[in-house]
């Protein structure tokens, strides 16, 4: 089974006071690295990661890594611009994958285990999307089917994988990941994770 995977880092990290939260570290790694190294390792099919306001910033961390890189001058209207860049860029190079895995930059701990652990529920229990639950949120990361693809691709402005993440739950196989209501989106958010790993 190939996955292609799409790695959501083209905001401009207004919350952040324009610090770009793809270059937090974590671990001694930035969280840009971090990420496209833990889709990597699953070592199933492409990588495409999707870069914009911080482009120059970003491109650094990701140096020798096998990815694409694809630029979304449209990343200000909202996710869904992104989230069409990065499947148009699988698409050209990879018509037959056979589902899409979407990451964000922000949750620290997702882990090789994790996307492993989804994969296999994937398999196992049939559904066309499997999707992770942290609190009353289910959201990425997310893996949808490739019959998916073309919803995926109809959503515009500010609506993610989450508007079709609810609209079929039915078809929704969940994964609890409690970690990933770790969101570093603000400064204070990284302030409080920071704080936590120091206790």
């Amino acid at each position: 089974m190939t996955i292609g995977t799409i790695i959501l880092a083209a905001g401009d990290s207004s919350r952040m006071g324009g610090e770009p939260k793809q270059l937090i570290t974590y671990k001694g790694q930035s969280l840009m690295r971090r990420v496209t190294e833990t889709a990597l390792a699953l070592q199933r099919g492409p990588v495409a990661v999707v870069l914009g306001a911080n482009r120059a910033l970003v491109v650094p961390e990701l140096s020798g890594l096998p990815v694409t890189l694809v630029d979304n001058p449209s990343w200000p209207t909202g996710q869904a611009s992104s989230l069409k860049t990065g499947l148009a860029a699988l698409y050209l190079t990879h018509k037959t994958i056979d589902a899409v895995l979407v990451l964000h930059t922000d949750q620290p701990l997702v882990s090789i285990g994790l996307l492993m652990h989804m994969l296999d529920i994937f398999h196992d229990e049939g559904k066309g999307i499997v999707a992770c639950r942290y609190g009353t949120q289910i959201s990425v990361p997310a893996l949808f089917h490739r019959n998916y693809i073309t919803e995926l691709l109809q959503l515009k402005d500010d609506k993610g994988v989450k508007w079709v993440i609810v609209r079929h739950r039915n078809d929704c196989s969940e994964v609890l990941f409690e970690a990933g209501a770790i969101d570093l989106d603000s400064k204070r958010d990284v302030d409080m994770f920071q704080q936590v790993l120091t206790q």
